[in-house]
C-alpha cells in the first residue's frame, strides 16, 4: 500500500453488479500486458444493488482493487473527483464502469503518455446508443465548444489518462459543482486526443437518464461560460429596442396621422412575450445563483462511509480506512 503504483484507475460505480466481474477480468488481462504496477479505485456511488459486495469479493482476491464507498449517491462527477483525490499513480485513468469505455484502449493511452503528453483524452468516433441520445450529445458538445471560455474538445467524455501533475492540479480546484472534462481542459498542460469506438453497455440499463444528463449539461454550460448572462442582456436590449420602435410608430400614427391603432391581441401577445423573456432571464440568473449558493455553504463535496485499501485524505469527507 505504501509503494506508489505506476497507474491508478478511477472507476465510478452505480448499480453495476452484473458487469463488475467482466470488467475486472478485462482490466487484469489488459493491464497485465503493460508491465506496469497498477491500482483500480472503484467508487461505489450509493449503489442499491449488490455492487459493493461484488467489489469486496474482488478485493479479497486482488489487493490492487481499492474501494471508496459513499454514504449515499452523490453523482457521477463527484465519484470521479473522489477517486482522483485518492489516486496515487504516476498517471491516472478515468473510465466508466459499464464497459462502454473498453479497457483494451488503456495501453494506447499509456503509449501517448509515454510520448510526453500529460493528458490523453479519448474521443468517441462512434456511439452505440439511440439516435435521440446521440443527437443530444452532438448538439451539446458543439454548443459548449461555441460558447465556452475554455477549449473543451468535441465528443470527449471523462475517459482519459492524466499525468500525476495534472491530477494534483485538479485536486486543488475548490468548486463543488464539478464538470471533470471541462476542468481537465481548463488546467491545460500538453494534451492530445485518442479516437475510439464507444461500446454498448455490457449489462443493465443506462444510469444516466434525461434529468441527470440535463443537469450535467447545465453544469458544463454555466461553469465554463458567461454566454447565458450575455444572451439575457442582449435579449433585453433587443426587446427594449423593439418596444421603443413600436411606441414611436404608435405615437406617429396617433399624433401625426390621427389614426387609432387597434390591437388588443397585439398588446396581449407582447405582454406575454415580455413576461416570458423576464422569466427566462430570472431563470438564467437563478442557475448561477444556485451554484454560488452551493459553493458558499462550504459543505464537503462528498461523504465517504468506508475506505477499503486506501488511506484517508484530509478535507475530502473521509470517514475511515481499512
Amino acid at each position: 500500500m505504501n509503494e506508489r503504483p505506476d497507474l491508478s484507475l478511477v472507476i465510478p460505480i452505480y448499480n453495476e453488479e452484473p458487469g463488475l466481474p467482466e470488467l475486472e477480468r478485462r482490466l487484469r488481462a489488459t493491464l497485465g500486458e503493460t508491465g506496469l504496477a497498477w491500482e483500480a479505485i472503484f467508487v461505489n456511488d450509493g449503489s442499491r444493488d449488490g455492487s459493493l459486495s461484488v467489489l469486496k469479493d474482488l478485493r479479497a482476491k486482488d489487493e490492487r482493487i481499492k474501494i471508496i464507498d459513499f454514504s449515499r449517491n452523490f453523482g457521477h462527477q463527484l465519484a470521479i473527483s473522489a477517486g482522483i483525490d485518492h489516486a496515487r499513480g504516476r498517471a491516472t485513468v478515468v473510465m466508466d464502469g459499464d464497459l462502454q469505455d473498453p479497457p483494451e484502449v488503456i495501453p494506447d493511452l499509456i503509449a501517448r503518455w509515454r510520448e510526453g503528453f500529460e493528458v490523453v483524452y479519448a474521443v468517441r468516433a462512434n456511439r452505440k446508443e439511440g439516435l435521440v441520445k446521440r443527437l443530444a450529445y452532438r448538439v451539446f458538445y458543439r454548443l459548449l465548444k461555441r460558447i465556452s471560455n475554455t477549449e473543451i474538445p468535441l465528443d470527449s467524455g471523462d475517459f482519459s489518462l492524466m499525468d500525476a501533475r495534472v491530477v494534483e492540479r485538479l485536486r486543488e480546484l475548490p468548486e463543488r459543482n464539478r464538470f471533470v472534462r471541462g476542468l481537465r481542459a481548463w488546467v491545460g498542460f500538453r494534451q492530445t486526443s485518442y479516437t475510439y469506438d464507444r461500446e454498448a453497455r455490457f449489462a443493465g440499463d443506462p444510469k444516466y437518464g434525461f434529468s441527470r444528463l440535463s443537469q450535467l449539461a447545465l453544469d458544463g454550460l454555466f461553469a465554463f461560460s458567461e454566454a447565458p448572462l450575455r444572451l439575457a442582456t442582449l435579449t433585453g436590449l433587443v426587446v427594449t429596442l423593439g418596444a421603443t420602435l413600436l411606441a414611436a410608430w404608435t405615437l406617429f400614427k396617433r399624433v401625426i396621422q390621427y389614426e387609432v391603432v387597434p390591437g388588443f391581441a397585439t398588446i396581449a401577445i407582447l405582454v406575454l412575450f415580455f413576461g416570458g423573456v423576464q422569466l427566462v432571464t430570472i431563470g438564467i440568473l437563478g442557475e448561477y445563483i444556485a451554484r454560488i449558493y452551493t459553493e458558499v455553504k462550504g459543505r464537503p463535496p462528498y461523504v465517504i462511509r468506508e475506505l477499503d485499501g486506501l488511506a484517508p485524505r484530509a478535507g475530502g469527507g473521509d470517514d475511515e480506512a481499512a
